[in-house]
């Protein structure tokens, strides 16, 4: 996944958070804020959390469904879809964990049944960036 270097830097600034959206099994839309990291190498967008929140419910209720993580700042936005896969393998989380840290300067909670929501980004929409 290309972007350009404004829409790479606005998705890796450290200030910012984002809306994560996913599908509830009766079809009504899940928003949650939600910290999150971008690897443009892999077109990859992760998300720690675990996995009885409902976001992460929401996708092993539905496998392969769609996701949209939209960070907004003024009127500069980026949206990021794609397919969203919770991910328990210790390794993957790990490595979730750790770009967390690099982008927000700590690392994140750890409670038990941490996972990481992958999001194989296939989509991107973007303003002012």
């Amino acid at each position: 996944m290309t972007v350009s270097a404004s829409l790479e830097a606005f998705l890796t600034d450290t200030q910012h958070v984002a809306a994560l959206t996913t599908i509830r099994p009766d079809g009504s839309p899940h928003v949650a804020p939600v910290r999150f990291t971008w690897d443009a190498s892999s077109g990859l967008a992760r998300v720690m959390t675990v996995a009885s929140s409902r976001k992460a419910r929401n996708l092993l209720a539905a496998p392969g469904g769609r996701v949209a993580l939209c960070q907004v700042d003024g009127f500069a936005w980026a949206t990021l879809e794609g397919t969203g896969t919770v991910v328990r393998d210790p390794e993957r989380v790990a490595q979730g964990a750790k770009l967390y840290a690099r982008r927000y300067w700590s690392t994140p909670p750890n409670p038990p049944g941490r996972v990481v929501i992958e999001i194989a980004v296939d989509r991107v929409l973007s303003l002012n960036t």
